[in-house]
């Protein structure tokens, strides 16, 4: 048994073609997929911060391999799981009722779409999920980069219209339905399309001009190789 809180991160591999396809006419295959290796590794890296145990959750068993090799580089102390079949919400249930059962007193749950997002705001919802029955992180697209829980609700993530702009709305109706107290975290954004790759590079732009610490140096860098030449 764990004493400690888990955080899991569901990734893919990144497969040119089949990863981050929307990104593919700015980047092309190649550049789709090498950036998003860069958006697994320096979320690996930030969550190193935290004071939890870190379980990095594969999409399919063909991504075993791959991200294997990337938990062997950036984090070679983190855990490995496959996720389950089933639509997302059946995925984030499994995946957290396993983790939960192995003795974690409560988990988080995040993607690799936010490169940027603080580590202490993982570390909030950790804490917020001591005392409430769901912590959610609010995505500027409608949907959420990270939800968190004590115990998993099963009956909130089912039926939800995932990778609509309505997954957020849906989720907090279902919450109040099943009587559930929710926290929300401060909203932030995933890196899904042409238009969010241009918001990553202005915000990673404006930090790096006001002397500040770059939150994802190897997306960062590949940003601007990828996109050398091309207008902000």
């Amino acid at each position: 048994m764990s004493a400690l809180p888990a955080v899991i991160v569901f990734a893919r591999a990144p497969r040119p073609g089949t990863t981050k396809t929307r990104l593919i006419p700015a980047l092309g295959a190649e550049g789709a997929a090498e950036l998003y290796g860069c958006f697994i590794a320096d979320t690996l890296t930030n969550l190193g911060c935290l004071r939890a145990d870190i379980i990095v959750a594969a999409a399919e068993p063909d991504d075993a391999d791959a991200v294997k090799g990337l938990l062997s580089e950036v984090r070679p102390c983190a855990h490995f799981m496959l996720q389950s079949q089933g639509d997302l919400g059946h995925r984030i249930a499994a995946a957290a009722a396993d983790v939960l059962a192995r003795g974690h007193p409560r988990v988080v749950v995040i993607g690799t779409d936010s490169p940027t997002l603080p580590p202490r705001m993982v570390a909030q919802a950790l804490e917020l999920a001591v005392s409430r029955d769901c912590v959610l992180g609010p995505c500027f697209d409608g949907g959420y980069y990270l939800i968190g829980f004590p115990a998993v609700p099963h009956a909130l993530l089912a039926d939800i219209e995932w990778s609509s702009p309505r997954v957020l709305t849906q989720t907090l109706a279902r919450a109040q339905q099943e009587e559930l107290s929710v926290a929300l975290l401060e909203p932030w954004y995933d890196v899904d399309t042409p238009e969010d790759l241009s918001l990553l590079r202005r915000h990673l732009s404006w930090q790096a001009a006001a002397g500040g610490p770059i939150p994802c140096p190897r997306t960062w860098a590949a940003l601007n190789r990828l996109l050398e030449g091309a207008p902000e």
